[in-house]
């Protein structure tokens, strides 16, 4: 593939204790999808639900079929355990919990 044809971008999934980045060769008009599916990233993940949700681009997120340019940085992002507003819930638990000389327990 010549130069001005093609792009090369980075796939990024991070799980708890591993990291998968990989550097691709795509066909310039490539999209987050074409990306992800030779980065091999769903073989090494692959209870990864490949959704629009679930991908962005330098964490701004995007669509599949968003269009890449040379260089970006592809991420794929697993769902929330927690929202934000249940670890403020919990911190607040266990902060009056403490207070009181106990320890707190999940809901």
């Amino acid at each position: 593939m010549d130069d001005a044809d093609s792009i090369s971008v980075e796939v990024v999934y991070l799980e708890p204790g591993r990291c998968f980045l990989r550097r691709v060769e795509l066909p310039r008009g490539s999209s987050v999808e074409d990306a992800i599916r030779r980065s091999g990233v769903l073989e090494a993940a692959p209870d990864f639900p490949l959704r629009d949700a679930d991908v962005g681009v330098f964490s701004r997120k995007v669509g599949l079929r968003h269009v890449l340019e040379d260089d970006d940085r592809v991420e794929l992002y697993r769902p929330l355990r927690l929202t934000p507003n249940e670890i403020r819930k919990l911190r607040a638990q266990r902060k009056r919990a403490k207070r009181r000389g106990f320890k707190a327990r999940p809901e």
